[in-house]
């Protein structure tokens, strides 16, 4: 058995809408705690703490292990374009310079571009996709000096080359307990705390990261697991509000009926929220979940118009929209539409309807993005590379965007605002009310408060 060190680093600083709780770490730490009793972890979150006290923290745990989770490469804001390596280079320099751990590297914004970042922040160790199973057997294999040539995801280097093993097989049963330290900074600056109840998605959307990330493979988590950790939060945290970050809550319908009734049975009088589309939905489930507690809805629209959908290979019609956002409003259930403008075949003729369309939409907010984020392993990057917008050799680790060249991006901001809707362009600074919400103990992602 291990009686070593191990540190859990979320990198993550990025505060807009509001800060996200660290779940991966968390569910690292509760699997390692549970199958490595031995083992002495620690988390640092460079959300609430700074570069100083990081390299204090280095040197009093004098880690023999240094797990970094990298959870985004940039803002995915076109306005912005704010990049993150330099600041994941400064933290890997750091844990150099003030300790000596074995370096091992991963989340999902290391996921996309696991190669890349492997040879760009020259860690010890990487491991892409869900990390339990192959932490615990890396750290193992150290621990014992034993070969860990084969496991699953992990990158390493063999004779000065990167090796990257494929993941053959999924994680169904993590388990999470939250971290007390941090419980408290999250719920009082975002007004609420994160949970998954299953991982991968089996859509095949153009532009989107999560399968690479989780895999095409759904696996549900184990829904006792789930309700203790949300018992434990309520009853010993005082917890109430809740948002499950599945990539897609409504796949799986069995098991969310079955979810919900355990839900409701436990009589937890949480509130929660999650992302959702329009497939594999219908009032029967939105009036069970609503009995569970659901309260909001992120749903990823993308497109008001059919002909982007289609673009977009998204599995529903505007119909099916117009459908839903009504039962959303008969039941009470508040929701947002996220959407791309300007993403690949978007004219003027397809972006009109879509602003003609939101007018059918009542009680509801509306966040654009403009354009499409182009990241490698995706059909956008093979559209991107056969209209010549990118180069085989581009990385893409800086961002790049794909924007129609048959609109006016000038002309959006005035089309939102003849449809009289709630729209929230990605470059309208939305902290002050938020910090003001906040202040008044309002809990939840607080978009339902700007609903005009």
């Amino acid at each position: 058995m291990s009686s070593k060190k191990l540190i859990l680093v979320s990198a993550n600083r990025h505060t807009s809408p509001y800060p996200v709780y660290p779940l991966g770490i968390s569910y690292l730490k509760a699997y390692l705690a549970e199958k490595m009793p031995d083992l002495e972890i620690h988390i640092f979150d460079f959300m609430t703490r700074s570069f100083d006290e990081y390299a204090r923290f280095l040197m009093d745990i004098k880690p023999d292990y240094a797990g970094i989770s990298l959870r985004n490469i940039d803002d995915v804001n076109i306005y912005k374009q704010e990049s993150f390596i330099s600041h994941y280079k400064q933290i890997i320099d750091y844990t150099r310079r003030y300790s000596k751990p074995v370096i091992i590297i991963g989340g999902s914004g290391f996921s996309i571009y696991p190669k890349l970042l492997y040879e760009t922040l020259d860690p010890d160790f990487g491991i892409y996709g869900e990390g339990e199973l192959s932490l615990q057997q890396l750290i193992t294999a150290l621990d014992n000096k034993q070969d860990y040539s084969a496991i699953d995801g992990l990158l390493h280097k063999r004779d000065g080359r990167l090796i990257v093993n494929k993941r053959n097989r999924h994680f169904k049963t993590p388990v999470l307990t939250l971290d007390e330290g941090l419980i408290d900074y999250y719920w009082q600056n975002s007004g609420m705390l994160n949970i998954q109840t299953k991982r991968g998605c089996p859509y095949h959307c153009i532009y989107c990261t999560y399968p690479l990330i989780e895999g095409h493979t759904v696996r549900t988590l184990n829904p006792d697991q789930i309700v203790k950790t949300l018992s434990d939060l309520y009853f010993n945290n005082h917890i109430d509000y809740v948002f499950f970050t599945d990539s897609v809550f409504n796949i799986s319908n069995p098991f969310n009926f079955d979810l919900a009734d355990r839900l409701i049975a436990a009589n937890l009088k949480i509130q929660w929220g999650g992302y959702f589309n329009f497939v594999n939905i219908d009032r029967r489930l939105l009036e069970k979940l609503k009995q569970a507690g659901l309260r909001h809805i992120e749903f990823g629209t993308e497109s008001l118009s059919d002909t982007m959908l289609k673009n977009y290979e998204k599995p529903f019609t505007v119909a099916d929209i117009l459908n839903i956002s009504g039962i959303c409003n008969q039941l009470g259930i508040d929701f947002a539409h996220f959407l791309i403008l300007g993403g690949y075949g978007e004219t003027e003729q397809t972006l009109n309807e879509t602003f003609e369309n939101s007018k059918k939409i009542e009680r509801s907010v509306f966040f654009p993005f403009i354009g499409m984020r182009i990241y490698p392993g995706t059909r956008l990057h093979q559209i991107a590379l056969q209209e010549n917008i990118v180069s085989q050799e581009d990385p893409l680790l800086e961002p790049v965007y794909y924007v129609s060249k048959d609109i006016d991006l000038a002309s959006l901001k005035e089309k939102a605002r003849q449809s009289g809707k709630r729209w929230i362009f990605p470059d309208e600074d939305m902290s002050e009310i938020m910090l003001r919400m906040r202040k008044r103990n309002k809990k939840g992602p607080l978009w339902e408060y700007l609903v005009s």
